[in-house]
Parts: C-alpha cells; structure tokens; sequence
C-alpha cells in the first residue's frame, strides 16, 4: 500500500498528484483532532471533491472523531456542503462502547459476505448505537454542541493569555506560547478538569455533547484560575 500525504488545503498539490492516475482514494478527516483541531477549509474540501470526482478517486471521510454531532453538525465535512464516497465512524457512535462503521455511497454495490469480520454486527454494539441516535436527536445534542460549542468559543476568546482558538461545536482547540503541561497538571489536580493534548502547546477541548452552559462557565472559571 503506497501512501503519499500532503499538506492541508493544498489543492494544488492533489491535483498534481492526481493527475498520474496513480491513487484509488483520498482520506481526509473532518477536522484533524490529534493533529491539533485543525480545520481544512471550506474551499478546500468543496474543490477536494470536484477533483476527486474529476479524476474518478473514492473520497474518504475519517469522522472517528468529529462525527455523530461533536461540530455541531452530524459530520464536520457537512459545513462545505459535501458529500464524501465512504465514511468512517467510531467513538461516539456508541458512547464509548466499542465500536465502528463505514458507511458507503450507493455507487457501490455491497455483495453479502464480501467482507469477513470476527466481531461486525455485534448485537450488543447495534444496540448501544441505535440508542446513541435516539438521545441525540430526543434532547438536540447537536444544536446543544453548537450553542455551547459558539459560547465557549467566544469565551476563549476573550481570555489574554491564550494564542489562538479554533473548532466547531464541542471539538475545540486552544493554543498557547507555552507548553501546556502545567496548565492540564493543574485543571486534573486542583480543578478536578481532564484536558486532552496536541502536541505541546495545544489543549484539546472535547466534552460531552450534553454540556451545559453552566458547566461551560464553570470550565472557563476554573481554566483562568490555572492561567
């Protein structure tokens, strides 16, 4: 398997490569979570997929982890307006339950037993699965990411000591000029707030899609005491 990577938004670097005839599929995600909650830009992707469309590649979505809501939308890639080929999901598929899935578009032709897996269609998984999309759509987590997704990000904002901000919805990125260590040692041990990381010197803020606006207060309150 032959893989060449490429920087994000260069649209003029895919359609170089391309333009060989050389690829079967492109995989991108919907925002890059351990990368940093980098976004690729709108433009980009709409133009992603005219080329891949073009040069007849397979259009791959990762939405492991911006999917099932966390943006804001269903799927990150949604906000371009796009549609991708194949899509794969897991994480909050099942709220932390093992599991996954690809969804795939009707120009391909499924052929039962095609695809051999020791644990695909696990009961226990379908169930956890379908009752993540009977919460979602029963208490509006995805308007809920957006709402609290906006606040947070407005409130980040206004904070001196941060860098730089970026994301959607509940999945969000907050850059400072120095290494974060510190600053998540203190949120877990005095504030009692687990943090993720990218790199050194970006927090990844991912909480549940059923964060409420005061606990988004209260994690703004408790960040500027560790600052």
């Amino acid at each position: 398997l032959d893989v060449t990577f490429l920087a994000l938004n260069d649209i003029e670097g895919v359609k170089k490569e391309l333009a060989t005839g050389d690829y079967t599929a492109v995989i991108i995600e919907g925002i890059q979570g351990i990368g940093g909650i980098i976004e690729p830009n709108i433009d980009f992707l709409q133009a992603l997929r005219l080329e891949c469309t073009q040069t007849n590649t397979v259009l791959i979505l990762d939405e492991i982890q911006s999917g099932y809501g966390r943006s804001g939308k269903f799927f990150a890639h949604q906000y371009a307006g796009i549609k991708a080929d194949i899509i794969t999901v897991a994480k909050g598929i099942a709220n932390g339950f093992p599991f996954a899935g690809v969804l795939i578009s009707p120009m391909f032709k499924a052929v039962h037993g095609q695809l051999g897996t020791t644990f695909g269609g696990n009961h226990l998984g379908c169930a956890a699965a379908l009752a993540v999309l009977h919460i979602i759509e029963k208490e509006n987590l995805i308007e809920n990411a957006k709402q609290i997704g906006d606040y947070l990000l407005h409130e980040l904002k206004q904070i001196p000591q941060i860098k730089e901000v970026r994301g959607k919805g509940l999945m969000i990125g907050i850059d400072f000029e120095q290494a974060v260590k510190e600053i998540r040692n203190k949120l877990l041990v005095e504030q009692h707030v687990f943090t993720g990381v990218a790199g050194t010197h970006t927090i990844r803020l991912l909480p549940p899609l059923c964060l409420t606006k005061e606990e988004a207060t209260e994690f703004l309150l408790k960040l500027k005491q560790c600052l």
